[in-house]
Order: C-alpha cells, then structure tokens, then sequence
C-alpha cells in the first residue's frame, strides 16, 4: 500500500536529530558533571545550596544557579615566592627562613563564601604562615637553627610548632586542611653572614685543639707505657746475663780447678787455642817452633804426653 504521506517521512530523520540535539542541549543547560578530584558548589542567585561529589547533577540554568568548581587534592604550596624577608630569633639575630605548605580544601562553602579562588585563600595562607613563623622562630637561639653539630638543631620542632599554630585557624576560618609544613631554606643575610663563618672557625679552631691536646696525651702515655716496657724488659735482660755468666763463672771455676791440677794440659790448651786464632786455614809457616810459643807445641817434644814420659 502506498505512503498516504511521503513527505512526512522524508522529514522524519531531520526530526529525530533535531530531537537529539535539543536533548543535549538541555542536559548541557540541565545538568553538570563532577570528576573524582574535584568538589562542586551550587547557588542559587548568590545562596550556597550545597556541595555536590563525583557523578552527574541536575542543576537550573544560568543565572539561577553556577557551579563553583575546587581541586581536592592536596596541593604544595611555596608561600615565600617573590617575599623573603628576615626574621629575628631569640638571640637577636638576623635569618631568612622560607617554607612551604601541603594543603587540602575541606570546606569547599567556607572556601567560596570568604574567599571565591583557591589564589584568595592562598594569599591569606601566606599572611598566616608569616605571621606564625616570626612568633615560633623568635623563640629560638640562632644555633638551635645554624649548628655544625646536628644534636643541636631544632628546625624540626620549630617546624612543627609552626603547623600547630596555623593548622586550627586554617581549618576553621580558611575551610582548608594543613597535611604537612617545612622549611625549605633558611638563610643569613650577607652582613652577619661573615661573623658567623669567623664564630664557625672558632668553634672548629677550639675542637680541633681539643682533638690535639687529647693526640698529645694518649701519645704521652703510649711513650710512658714504652719506657717502662723498655725498662722492664732491660732489667729482666741483665738479671738473665748475671745469672747466665754466674753460670759461666762456676763451670769456668770447676775447668780452672782441673787446670790447676794439670798446668802442663792448661798451658797446652791456651796455646791451641792461640793457634786457631792466629792461623787460619792452608797457613805455611817456616820458623824455629822451639823458641817462639804458641808454636813449640808443634814440636812432638814439647807435648804434655812427651813431656810426661821425659818426667818418668
């Protein structure tokens, strides 16, 4: 059967997509969409009506209502860019400290209501840290913050005296939670930079003749010890050569006792022993060995043997 209305379905898909489009646009002008990391303020005609999470959201159109979109992440902040200034400590001098600042928003209402940015919010952040920061460090001695010795040091309870001071008011006026505060440099101005280098070479000075005077008594005491080592091992060396030569003196006493019995054999033996210490090895001598002692023993005739059988 014929179409009774071709012209009306040569229409319908124009229809359709004008459909689709006119859906989109009113989800756009209808609706919203919030990401994971973000958090998402309503108003209407200037009112906060509530904070919407992650998904998507009906709203009324502008200007009725407007979205006011903030990251919920936490975000680090430096709140010394482009203001340095110094600080007094305790002691009355001069440093430069800076620092900086892990923050989450909390109250996205409290944020929007005082503030409107999140570039507000950190503006005032960086009035309070300054002005908490001056308080804190004005409550430590200068080498409490520049010290050689690390035990000295208390950079880290200032830092925390510092996130104690800061982090119950950011909460509860700023709408803001402080995760973590440091110091991320700190600094002497350059005209007592100078006073302390000659005050840190002093104190290395003081150390290093400590360290001396201690190597010159240890090495006094090593010597002493030495000394008396030497000594005792001197004395110990002498008692052990008198003993040894009383030793010597009373076998020598016992030879010289049987010498004396036997003149003729101590005479003979003194002169052998004069003998080897003249001559050496392959020594050829030509001399009259009757009149020249040690050599008349090299004469058969004047050996104790020869000698005794002339006395029988």
């Amino acid at each position: 059967m014929p179409d009774s209305n071709p012209g009306k379905s040569r229409h319908m898909p124009t229809v359709v997509l004008g459909l689709i489009v006119a859906i989109i646009f009113l989800l756009t002008i209808f609706s919203f969409q919030v990401n994971e990391t973000e958090y998402a303020v309503v108003t209407t005609f200037g009112e906060i009506v509530g904070t919407r999470g992650p998904g998507l959201h009906f709203r009324l159109p502008y200007p009725i209502q407007q979205i006011t979109r903030y990251d919920k992440r936490n975000r680090c902040f430096d709140g010394t860019v482009g203001k340095i200034e110094e600080t007094y400590t305790a002691d009355g001098k001069n440093v430069i400290v800076g620092t900086y600042v892990v923050y989450r928003i909390s109250a996205p209402e409290t944020v929007l209501k005082k503030f409107g940015t999140e570039e507000k919010v950190e503006e005032r952040l960086t009035s309070l840290i300054r002005t908490e920061k001056n308080a804190v460090i004005g409550k430590y001695a200068f080498k409490e913050l520049v010290n050689t010795d690390p035990s000295k040091l208390k950079l880290d309870v200032l830092e925390k005296d510092i996130l104690d001071g800061i982090a119950a008011q950011a909460k509860d006026e700023y709408g803001i939670e402080i995760k973590a505060l440091g110091v991320k440099f700190l600094g002497i101005p350059e005209k007592i930079s100078e006073k302390v280098f000659d005050r840190m070479i002093s104190e290395r000075n003081v150390l290093a003749e400590n360290y001396r005077s201690e190597g010159k008594k240890i090495a006094k005491k090593i010597k002493d010890e030495a000394d008396n080592r030497r000594k005792q091992m001197l004395a110990d060396a002498e008692a052990e050569a008198r003993s040894i030569r009383a030793e010597g003196d009373a076998k020598a006493a016992s030879f010289y006792s049987v010498f004396k019995e036997e003149p003729e054999l101590a005479e003979f033996l003194r002169k052998l022993e004069s003998l080897r210490k003249i001559m050496p090895e392959k020594t050829t001598l030509i001399l009259n060995t009757k009149d020249y002692p040690p050599f008349d023993i090299l004469d058969p005739e004047n050996t104790p043997a020869a000698k005794g059988k002339t006395k029988q």
